[in-house]
């Protein structure tokens, strides 16, 4: 059983007005992982996810396959898990 992880991520290209947080929570949730998405007042995107490396790294790579969404960069890194998180929200900027 591969342990759990805690990303922060910084996304940017074509990702606000395309649906991309709505897309990421429904993915988060089909994966069972953790956190937040929220929109960035420099037109990027900014989540943290929480769960196995694996599904994180599935997560990522559907958004990329998205019709709408043109990821140009993908900043990620690894941050204290937080123990006591069972959601995924989509945060307001």
């Amino acid at each position: 059983m591969s342990t759990r992880v805690r990303e922060q991520i910084v996304f940017t290209g074509r990702v606000q007005g395309v649906g991309f947080r709505y897309k990421l929570s429904y993915l988060a949730d089909a994966f069972r992982v953790t956190g937040w998405v929220k929109n960035e007042y420099d037109g990027s995107v900014q989540a943290q996810l929480q769960g196995k490396p694996e599904e994180l790294d599935q997560i990522i790579q559907r958004l990329g396959q998205d019709r709408y969404i043109e990821l140009e960069g993908i900043d990620r890194r690894k941050i204290p898990l937080k123990e006591d998180e069972h959601l995924f929200e989509i945060r307001r900027s």
